[in-house]
């Protein structure tokens, strides 16, 4: 994977301590988002093209802090879940709101793996299992950030080194994330690692959409195409059992477009795993366009404002998150509470728990190698 980090011929300007880029109607401008409680300064990145859509980082946790797409009628709403201040990113950080999502992305078993013999123990935080790298995952750490613009593109570079054991997983990492927006209305985030002993690796992108808007209702009525054939059934733990499951047949069919909603409550087993309440979809799907860019992996649209989610994607999966234990207690931005069942996730990614599944794709990563995964998401003009 390459990608620019030019700044030369973008007209570059520093007013009142504000970088803005301009290229083709597209700005970049970083500013404060505060500080961490031990007086770290969290930056942000507000990228922006000609057709309204912005989209805004932050380097606390790599987040997706805001994202504002037009509906039909050309009005912008920011469609992300999150907060207005660093403080709500720390004080809720297990919802992991547009977060960047490391080591290890979603569940491993027990949280132990072996690799070359060697038993490498990460620490369990959810239930018996270790979920999205551990308690103080890629999520918590402060990125270094710098612009990251190009002749068509305006973005930000994200950078973290992970030093040997940290969350117990193996060598020192250096991880490189790029978000980018153009004017096609496509949010690109890119990610690069390399590692100095063989280790496991599984990036991610933890954003909650809603496409009528954050805190505006549930998402029940919006409609997800899944060209996907297959899913990775899970235990009551929701570790996958090993097998590869067609969807057919199941509420976990969204081969052609369908609400959320009309298979969220059905008496099916995996859905009482997911959620045992109510029910609720929290399961990887094994993507069949195979890892092929230029192919649509995820459509989501909202009848109502018009709106449309298109995901592209390297990995072989995704998993999609219906925020079933979202349950009206937090209040995010703009002090909007958000209700059950009020945002969706799509996290393109290898399957959970793979480093014990030599069944899965792997997601080793050894010295002298380059992890490389980029995701597209892509809002089409209603």
């Amino acid at each position: 994977m390459k990608h620019r980090s030019c700044l030369t011929g973008l007209g570059l300007s520093l007013m009142l301590g504000t970088l803005t880029a301009q290229a083709q109607g597209l700005t970049n401008e970083r500013g404060s988002f505060g500080t961490m409680p031990d007086g770290t300064p969290i930056e942000k990145y507000t990228l922006q093209n000609s057709n309204g859509v912005q989209a805004t980082i932050i380097t606390y946790g790599g987040i997706l802090q805001s994202l504002v797409v037009p509906d039909k009628h050309g009005q912008g709403d920011d469609i992300v879940l999150g907060f207005d201040d660093v403080d709500g990113y720390i004080e809720n950080g297990n919802v992991y709101f547009g977060a960047t999502i490391g080591r290890f992305g979603n569940r491993i078993a027990d949280g132990r793996f072996e690799l070359d013999g060697t038993t490498y123990q990460i620490p369990q935080n959810n239930g018996s299992n270790a979920l999205h790298g551990g308690p103080e995952g890629f999520d918590t750490k402060v990125w270094r950030a710098r612009p990251s613009n190009t002749d068509d593109s305006v973005g930000v570079e994200l950078t973290y080194v992970s030093p040997d054991g940290e969350m117990g997983f193996p060598g020192t990492l250096t991880n490189q994330v790029v978000y980018s927006l153009n004017d096609d209305n496509e949010l690109r985030i890119e990610y690069r690692a390399t590692t100095d002993k063989p280790t496991v690796l599984n990036l991610t992108n933890h954003s909650y959409f809603n496409l009528a808007g954050a805190g505006n209702g549930d998402i029940l009525d919006q409609l997800a195409t899944l060209h996907a054939s297959h899913y990775t059934p899970v235990t009551a733990t929701l570790i996958p059992t090993g097998e590869l499951a067609k969807v057919a047949g199941t509420p976990m069919d969204f081969l052609t477009p369908t609400a959320f909603g009309k298979h969220i409550g059905d008496d099916h087993p995996q859905l009482t795993f997911a959620e045992p309440k109510q029910g609720g979809f929290d399961f990887n799907w094994v993507l069949d366009t195979a890892g092929d860019l230029g192919k649509l992996a995820v459509e989501v649209s909202d009848p109502e404002s018009g709106r449309v989610l298109q995901m592209y994607t390297t990995e072989p999966g995704v998993q999609l998150y219906t925020s079933n234990f979202l349950d009206g207690s937090i209040t995010g931005k703009g002090g909007k509470v958000y209700p059950h069942w009020s945002a969706f996730t799509l996290e393109a990614q290898h399957y959970p728990d793979s480093p014990n599944q030599p069944n899965f794709p792997s997601t080793r990563l050894d010295p002298g190698q380059t992890y490389t995964q980029t995701t597209i998401y892509k809002f089409p003009t209603p």
